[in-house]
């Protein structure tokens, strides 16, 4: 169980690294991140196609025959991409927490006078003399809107998050290689989203430390969320080790269904926009190669 957390919270502090490369890194690579998030993608949606969904399949039809056995994992799957689903509709609406920062944006977070430069009227501006460059968001908004789109943005990726820590604690506690790759991936994920929740928020408050700080809360949502449904869980089911083999079953068919739905709709538009190119099919193709190679070695 110690080991489900620790790998949890690892993904979820990720986003922290993602404010930390807002705020320090020389320049963005954004072809680094157009593949890193390529490979989550990869990893993701093999190992649940390949993995997980096999194996609440074997759970299912071992208790409940091949027939009713695949149709109840085929509807546990589906299941878990209409929950995502409903997560997606039920939040509130903010700007696309996976959305490129330019890197005139991201410049004046390094610059020591930044905050003089970016609060409420600065910002990145251009040649065209207008306060605008036509490569970057407008960030020289009122205050109080910039700050309100980042917390939206940190709420936002905070409760996408609760469903990704329950994917890698269960992965961790049934499969301890299988859950380290998923959170490996889901780590990897959560580098932008910590990006595109400290920009707004510094260029509203001018506070380094305060973006930094509503970066890593958004990603401790993830363990915070694991231990809550495992507390659930437990509760009704006793140990872990306990569970039924139908709930197993179940729960592997809902977390093959969130971690493709979460591919499909984060990670692999997500890394189309920062990259050039094939990057995002290199990454993805790389990260299926990693995962296969590992359940070949590891099997």
């Amino acid at each position: 169980m110690w080991l489900a957390l620790g790998l949890t919270l690892f993904a979820g502090l990720a986003t922290g690294v993602g404010s930390i490369i807002a705020f320090t890194a020389k320049r963005s690579n954004y072809r680094f991140l157009s593949v890193a998030t390529g490979f989550s993608g990869g990893v993701m949606l093999y190992v649940s196609f390949v993995e997980i969904f096999s194996k609440g399949a074997d759970r299912l039809t071992e208790i409940y025959g091949d027939r009713w056995g695949m149709w109840l994992t085929v509807g546990s799957f589906f299941g878990g991409m209409i929950l995502m689903g409903l997560i997606d509709n039920l939040i509130p609406s903010a700007e696309n927490p996976h959305e490129v920062h330019a890197e005139s944006e991201m410049g004046p977070l390094r610059s020591s006078s930044a905050a003089q430069l970016s609060r409420g009227t600065g910002g990145p501006t251009d040649s065209h003399g207008d306060g605008r460059d036509p490569a970057a968001h407008q960030h020289a908004l009122p205050d109080k809107r910039l700050l309100r789109m980042g917390l939206f943005t940190a709420l936002a990726i905070g409760i996408h998050n609760f469903p990704e820590g329950l994917v890698t604690f269960l992965a961790v506690l049934q499969d301890p290689a299988l859950g380290l790759a998923i959170a490996v991936a889901i780590a990897l994920h959560n580098i932008p989203e910590g990006i595109s929740v400290s920009v707004p928020i510094y260029y509203a408050t001018g506070n380094r430390r305060r973006a930094f700080l509503y970066s890593v809360g958004s990603g401790l949502s993830e363990p915070v969320g694991a231990g809550i449904a495992y507390l659930i869980l437990r509760a009704f089911l006793g140990p872990a080790a306990a569970f039924p083999g139908q709930v197993v079953g179940i729960l592997f068919a809902l977390v093959a269904g969130v971690m493709v739905y979460i591919s499909v709709d984060e990670l692999l538009p997500t890394s189309r926009a920062y990259g050039r190119g094939h990057d995002s099919l290199f990454g993805l193709v790389g990260g299926m190669a990693v995962m296969a190679l590992s359940l070949l070695l590891l099997g």
